[in-house]
Parts: structure tokens; C-alpha cells; sequence
């Protein structure tokens, strides 16, 4: 039996990346899942790949009416939702001064709208099954700051902010909602965005200074350790778990090591 047997699942930007991932590992877990992305060719071949058990489904976070075409593809074709993973999102780097309202808007209508909505439409299809787990991927940036994430960060502020208020609503109906925030992801996001020549190396060694093991580990690996806490709140192994925000960083977050300071 695996860790999500006879579940019914939704994973958002699921073409690739952390969606990816996390599609084929909620399949393997004996879930049935429905990917969902805009990214058509790449997100058919990877539900083609998963076979009978995956589902791939054209859905703009953005839209309302996409999100109650593919609550009811999940519904109509595999009987009910169970998990809801708002993977799906977009990352742009620039100035606070450099960043435009229409940058602004394009990344909150995807990264917080996108969740909302989705967070909508799971609703009833989770309470006709006696619950749900609503499982929201932030970000590092979503809990602490940097320059440079003006836009990506507002947005992930704002989805952890709705999560906690989903969560104190939507526990009466047994629907548990969580943000699981990670410090990496998906590489060839950050790629345009940076000087050429920044290499994955230079990237985990920036990133990963906590745990210096972390460097020595592929993006893919990485990646994985994410899909690994999004399983867990996804499953009935998280079932105390409401509201919460579960870092997945190596420490990012945890604060700064102060090179000459007793302990470093």
C-alpha cells in the first residue's frame, strides 16, 4: 500500500520541475493524479509516461473557469479530490525600483491568485470526501527577504497569509491547508534572471552554506527532498499538521553564521 493509496490528486505547474516530481511521486504512492500546467506538449508526454494513473489537464492557475474545468476533470474521471498541490508559479528578479505594476500583476495573478482559486475550487469536491489536504509550495522568500523579490515575494507573503486563514475555515470540514517552503526548485527558473556563467555549483554554494554536504548534491536531489515534505503533509502521516509553514532550506532561513564568532 502506498502513502497515498486510492488517492485522488491535483498538482499545478506539474510539465516540470517540482510539479513533475511531485506528480510522479504521488503515482508511485498509489495516488491518481491530475496534472495540470499550460505547458501542453511537456505536461501530456509526463502524464503519457505515468500511464492510467495521471491525467493531464490544460489549466491556467489564473482562471476560474480553468480551475472548475480540471476540479471536474479530476472528479469525472477518477471520482473525487482528495490532495490539492499549488506548485504552479513564476519568478522574476529585479529591483523593487526596475520592477514594473505589470510585472507586479502577472506574478501575483500565478503565484497567489493561482492558490487562491485553486484553494476555492477544492472545496466542495474535499468536503463530499470527508476531507482534503491542500498542500501550497512558497518559497524561502515567502518567510524571510532579499533584494531583488519584490514581486516573487509579495506574492508568497500573500499565500501564506491566505493558507492560515483556509486552514482555521476549512478544518471543520476535516480540509487541512500547509505551506511547504523551500530554498531551491527548479534551476532553469532562476537561469534567466542571472549572469551568464553561474553554474549550478556556484548556485548550491551561495545557497547552501548551513549543511556544506548540500553542495555536493544534483538539483534533482535537491528537488527531491521537497516532493518528500510535500508527500508527508499530503498524506494521513500529516494529519496533525493545519496552517502551518514547513522549510525545506538547509537552514536559509534559520540566520546568519557569523564567520569569526565563537561557533562558526
Amino acid at each position: 500500500m502506498g502513502r497515498l493509496q486510492d488517492k485522488v490528486a491535483i498538482v499545478t505547474g506539474a510539465a516540470r520541475g517540482t510539479g513533475e516530481a511531485t506528480a510522479r511521486r504521488f503515482v508511485q504512492e498509489g495516488a491518481r493524479v491530475v496534472l495540470a500546467d499550460v505547458n501542453d506538449e511537456l505536461g501530456s508526454k509526463v502524464a503519457a509516461e505515468l500511464g492510467e494513473a495521471a491525467h493531464y489537464v490544460h489549466l491556467d492557475v489564473s482562471s476560474e473557469a480553468d480551475w472548475a474545468r480540471g476540479v471536474d476533470e479530476a472528479v469525472g474521471r477518477f471520482g473525487g479530490l482528495d490532495v490539492l498541490v499549488n506548485n504552479a508559479g513564476l519568478l522574476h528578479l529585479a529591483s523593487l525600483e526596475d520592477t514594473t505594476p505589470e510585472v507586479m500583476e502577472r506574478l501575483f495573478r500565478v503565484n497567489q491568485l493561482g492558490p487562491f482559486l485553486g484553494t476555492r475550487a477544492a472545496v466542495e469536491p474535499m468536503k463530499a470526501r470527508g476531507g482534503g489536504s491542500i498542500v501550497n509550495v512558497v518559497s524561502v522568500d515567502g518567510i524571510s527577504a532579499k533584494n531583488g523579490v519584490a514581486a516573487y515575494a509579495s506574492t508568497k507573503w500573500g499565500v501564506r497569509g491566505m493558507s492560515k486563514v483556509a486552514a482555521l475555515e476549512l478544518g471543520k470540514h476535516g480540509i487541512r491547508v500547509n505551506n511547504v517552503c523551500p530554498e531551491g526548485g527548479n534551476f532553469e527558473m532562476v537561469k534567466p534572471f542571472v549572469p551568464e556563467g553561474l553554474t549550478w555549483e556556484i548556485f548550491v554554494a551561495y545557497s547552501y552554506r548551513v549543511l556544506p554536504y548540500q553542495k555536493e548534491r544534483s538539483n534533482e536531489e535537491l528537488i527531491g527532498d521537497i516532493v518528500s515534505m510535500i508527500l508527508f503533509l499530503a498524506s494521513d502521516e500529516g494529519r496533525s499538521c493545519t496552517g502551518g509553514d514547513f522549510p525545506v532550506d538547509s537552514g536559509h532561513t534559520a540566520g546568519k553564521i557569523l564567520k569569526g564568532a565563537p561557533g562558526s
